[in-house]
């Protein structure tokens, strides 16, 4: 069974960073591309981020080039995105997702397994 748990969301003002992380189990992890995904308040949901299997590429929305950073650890199974700079707007529920790729995908629908999400909410 495969599962991917988000941790790391929470409260933070703006101009402050926040560090989610999303542990991996039941697949092998380095064979999958990572994406993080945003939903925020009455939105759809939105593509944040990608990185390859090997972390050997990454790929951003416009909105957060700059200020996010994905990284990974096939050692640990576990995905990261590193936000900086936080903004009002980035207030949203996150999610990451695995997809069988070599590359990066930004399609939301290309991806087969989700985590539940974690919470950021960055006040003004």
């Amino acid at each position: 069974q495969v599962q991917l748990v988000e941790s790391g969301g929470g409260l933070v003002q703006a101009g402050g960073s926040l560090r989610l992380s999303c542990a991996a189990s039941g697949l092998t992890f380095s064979s999958y591309a990572m994406g993080w995904f945003r939903q925020g308040p009455g939105k759809e949901r939105e593509f944040v981020g990608s990185i390859t299997w090997n972390g050997g590429s990454t790929y951003y929305a416009d909105s957060v080039k700059g200020r996010f950073t994905i990284s990974r650890d096939n050692a640990k199974n576990t995905v990261f995105l590193q936000m900086n700079s936080l903004k009002p707007e980035d207030t949203a529920v996150y999610f990451c997702a695995a997809v069988l790729s070599f590359r990066v995908v930004t399609s939301r629908q290309s991806y087969r397994y989700w985590g539940q999400g974690t919470q950021v909410t960055v006040s003004s």
